[in-house]
């Protein structure tokens, strides 16, 4: 597994790849000082795992997540407890206190090794998703059976995902990130961190803030593109 340590601390860095070195399971492909330059790292290495410092210089660590589209695992490394609880929201694995401590990062590691053992079987067992296929969803005591071409919006939170379709929007127990590799890219387009639109939903297309677009969606939905997925965007409409 490709991991990146993101953090401003030199002596932070060399310490975590000390304690990573046992862990024959991650590769270190790079460091990265500050969000900008990790920003560039990502797009370089695509590493699989962030080891991510909350608090830097310019962009925190929250900050640089919200600049991804694609968003590989995290776990965060801090010295400041009081971040745990917005970690989590942003689908993090685990929250290292600083200075980090080998069992818990021990710990850390065989989450990670499980999450992607998992992944990789639920992966191997399933094929990609076609508009036309209909699957089951359940949310508290309502169940429904929904063909994907009626679903417009998909919207990350944490490890859940939203699905908007009718009236309704209930929580699955799925990730974007594991959605936006099996549903046809045809007719889901992934326009930001948080949301996979329909395209077929698409009311009315607006410029938006810092190159970016906003998509309205039949339904009422607004959807902002991100600036990096809006130039994919306008390629893939166009002749």
């Amino acid at each position: 597994m490709k991991a990146l340590i993101v953090d401003d601390e030199r002596l932070a860095r060399t310490e975590l790849r000390r304690l990573l070195n046992p862990f024959k399971e991650i590769a270190i492909v790079g460091e990265a000082i500050n969000s900008d330059d990790a920003i560039k790292k990502i797009a370089e290495l695509k590493p699989d795992l962030l080891f991510l410092d909350i608090q830097m210089p310019g962009k925190s660590g929250f900050e640089l997540l919200e600049n991804l589209d694609t968003v590989p695992k995290v776990i965060f490394t801090t010295a400041y407890d009081e971040y745990a609880l917005k970690a989590f929201e942003y689908n993090a694995l685990d929250y290292l206190l600083k200075p980090i401590e080998p069992k818990r990062l021990e710990e850390a590691i065989k989450r990670i090794i499980k999450s992607v053992s998992e992944e990789l079987e639920s992966e191997g067992h399933s094929e990609s998703l076609k508009p036309e296929d209909q699957f089951f969803v359940k949310d508290g005591d309502r169940c429904w059976f929904v063909k994907l071409m009626d679903v417009r919006l998909f919207e990350s939170e944490g490890n859940y995902v939203r699905l908007y379709f009718n009236e309704y929007k209930p929580l699955i127990l799925r990730t974007l990130n594991y959605l936006d590799e099996r549903l046809d890219q045809k007719t889901f387009f992934r326009a930001s961190r948080k949301h996979i639109v329909n395209l077929k939903w698409i009311e009315a297309i607006e410029p938006w803030l810092n190159g970016g677009l906003l998509v309205k969606l039949k339904g009422g939905q607004k959807v902002e593109v991100s600036r990096r997925q809006s130039v994919k965007f306008k390629e893939m409409l166009s002749l």
